[in-house]
């Protein structure tokens, strides 16, 4: 009876066409079976794992693929008799995202230090963005499914990003992760650089008084409802012409509208869920494209502002619900559903999507969400999301619209 050994074969070298042909041309000629492949180039230089099992003589096909190697000037090693163990079997259970600017050889030694720690196996890493934010993606894998293995994960992450300059993102792989089809933001603060409802009383000489209640409500020490009511009526007697002179003063968050073109590229819907309000708001949803939106209404009589709202207010509930009907309006379970916000009234909306993301955010939205992000960049929900500063720019360039804008922190 042919016994079968097992052989490793691993070739590095400066990366250039024709090499894995060469090298599977000689495995062809030995009848070897393939059992595992793995292969990464870094800064131009390859590095390919061939893991194979072979009835003939190991040392003759050692010999070959050596030979076969120097003629295309690449390094080779071989070690007979590899174990395909269990840990070369697993798939990765998770994936972790490190966000810095820059990651430091530190900021990564605590990471791989802690993952060591919980028995966690780094099975490989890529790089996903160099810009504007450098972003690395580890699928990690854990030997054996253990009890509350997610919560430990996440809270061990989160405790590294705590106390250093870097971002940790952590989700489960596998088809969760790849299946989101619906995103939501919230609008200020979040989409958009500062609060609509501060830029308009700043029109009746009250954006300090405003900015306080806007603070306190966003900490979760309001009730968002009243809150909106007090500062709406601050505007009472203001020409409704005040609502175009701020729609045109806003700015978007920085990567905003790079990450509402990915999104749809992908086929993603995408929408606000917002506190602040529809004039605007419509604006911005033709400006953006985007597929939906839900918030609340100012009054307006005689062509001025009332200082009331019109409606069932969208607040921390509600946004939810916003959710939850637009989702189910699409065909989109939840559970494939992500949203991002920065303030306590995004707490339910970000509870009830799939993936809930905390946006520069105020320390009641960090505690419940899946991942927070402090860098004031949007396009990192992106590489949370798996999707590579590569693949954004190479549709932007086909489209036109690649550029870099220099970054000033």
């Amino acid at each position: 009876m042919n016994t079968s050994t097992t052989v490793l074969i691993t070739v590095t070298g400066k990366d250039k066409p024709g090499v894995t042909s060469v090298l599977f041309a000689v495995l062809n000629r030995h009848g070897v079976d393939i059992v595992d492949v793995e292969q990464v180039v870094i800064r131009g230089r390859l590095v390919l794992g061939v893991l194979v099992s072979t009835q003939g003589d190991p040392e003759e096909l050692q010999e070959a693929v050596e030979q076969a190697m120097a003629t295309v000037d690449m390094s080779v090693e071989v070690a007979i008799g590899v174990e395909d163990g269990d840990a070369a079997k697993l798939s990765a259970t998770h994936v972790v995202v490190v966000m810095g600017q820059p990651v430091t050889a530190r900021n990564f030694t605590d990471v791989a230090q802690r993952l060591a720690d919980l028995n966690i196996n780094i099975d490989s890493i890529r790089r996903v963005a160099d810009y504007p934010v450098t972003g690395l993606e580890l699928q990690v894998s854990v030997p054996q499914e253990q009890p509350d293995i997610d919560e430990a994960l996440t809270k061990a992450m989160a405790d590294i990003a705590a106390r250093t300059k870097v971002d940790i993102a952590v989700q489960r792989t596998g088809l969760s992760r790849r299946a989101k089809r619906l995103v939501v933001f919230d609008v200020d603060s979040t989409l958009i650089q500062g609060e609509v409802i501060e830029m308009l009383a700043a029109r009746a000489g009250r954006e300090e008084e405003v900015r306080q209640v806007t603070e306190r409500a966003m900490r979760g020490e309001l009730d968002f409802a009243e809150s909106l009511r007090e500062r709406v009526a601050v505007l009472e007697g203001l020409p409704a012409s005040v609502l175009d002179e701020v729609a045109a003063e806003i700015q978007l968050t920085p990567g905003a509208r790079t990450t509402i073109r990915t999104l749809r590229r992908l086929g993603f819907h995408t929408g606000v869920v917002s506190g602040g309000f529809t004039q605007i708001i419509d604006q911005l949803v033709d400006d953006l494209g985007l597929d939906f939106s839900a918030a609340n209404e100012l009054e307006i009589v005689d062509g001025k502002l009332t200082g009331r709202v019109i409606g069932e207010i969208v607040d921390r509930p509600g946004k939810a619900k916003a959710l939850l009907r637009f989702a189910e309006s699409y065909g989109v379970p939840p559970a494939q559903c992500v949203a991002v916000g920065d303030g306590a009234n995004d707490i339910d909306m970000l509870s009830a999507a799939g993936l809930g993301v905390a946006f520069n955010a105020k320390p009641a939205l960090r505690e419940v969400a899946d991942t927070a992000l402090s860098y004031p960049f949007l396009d990192t929900v992106l590489f949370v999301l798996g999707v590579t500063r590569a693949e954004i720019e190479a549709a932007d360039a086909e489209d036109g619209v690649l550029r870099r804008v220099p970054l000033d922190l």
